[in-house]
């Protein structure tokens, strides 16, 4: 007998592109992977109540690993069964929750805005059941976007536990930095107090921003990549030029890990 799914469903809330900046880091950073596996397969967890998320991860994988492969995984079989018209060569769904129900090891989980409706609590356990599943060198990516996908936050993990914190925005409509403060995901959103590290972060870069504002008149990449440098002289960072003109910042878990935890 089949053991039922773990977890609840989300509010299914999906948008084409939605996604697209999480995307496109993670075919850049975790292409190189994707490429050594020997059957690379992505899991996109929790896909909502259209599958263009899934679609999506799909053919941006492939762009650079053609052999990627691509399973929806979500708990609720009614959208389960709205996505079965849209399967194809290397794209399934799949009813399921936490537990991923695949007989191999992804090398990809993908979980956006699968959590915000957890407690705090229950974020560390999601996590290790979900590192759990991957194979060596996996990668999950867990975070938080809002509804068009102007602005991100999420954690990538591997089997060992969480790595980074990456910031991702559409520079043009920001105001200051901490203005991504409500896209972070749960292990962080309610830490976004006085003596916390992520607290301390976000202070820091909305006065890097304010300092780099005679960058302004250059554009709004211009003025971030700035902010990013004056940031570095008190937060490391574990990516460079490259990815901060596509509106990013990547620095370890270790520098906004929760005080105490």
């Amino acid at each position: 007998m089949r053991q039922r799914p773990i977890g609840t469903a989300t509010r299914g809330t999906t948008n084409p592109n939605r996604l697209r900046r999480m995307d496109r880091w993670i075919a850049a950073v975790h292409g190189p992977a994707l490429r050594r596996a020997a059957s690379p397969l992505a899991v996109d967890l929790g896909y909502g109540a259209a599958p263009w998320t899934a679609v999506e991860l799909l053919e941006r994988l492939r762009t650079v690993e053609p052999r990627t492969s691509v399973a929806g995984v979500e708990i609720d079989p009614a959208r389960v069964a709205a996505a079965k018209p849209y399967e194809r060569d290397g794209l399934t769904f799949l009813h399921g929750g936490f537990e991923i129900p695949l007989p191999e090891r992804p090398q990809l989980i993908r979980a956006a805005n699968v959590l915000r409706q957890y407690d705090e609590d229950e974020v560390a356990e999601v996590w290790r059941r979900l590192c759990a599943r991957l194979a060596p060198g996996g990668l999950l990516v867990e975070g938080t976007c809002d509804e068009i996908g102007r602005r991100h936050v999420w954690v990538a993990l591997g089997p060992e536990g969480p790595r980074t914190v990456t910031f991702a925005t559409r520079l043009g409509s920001l105001e200051r930095p901490s203005d991504l403060a409500e896209r972070l995901p749960k292990a962080l959103i309610h830490r976004n107090v006085p003596g916390e590290p992520v607290h301390a972060f976000l202070r820091d870069f909305d006065r890097a921003w304010a300092s780099a504002a005679p960058y302004a008149s250059l554009g709004a990449r211009q003025r971030w990549i700035a902010a990013v440098r004056a940031l570095r002289a008190d937060w490391p960072t574990t990516d460079g030029v490259r990815r901060w003109r596509q509106g990013e910042i990547t620095v370890p878990w270790s520098a906004l890990r929760p005080g105490g935890d």
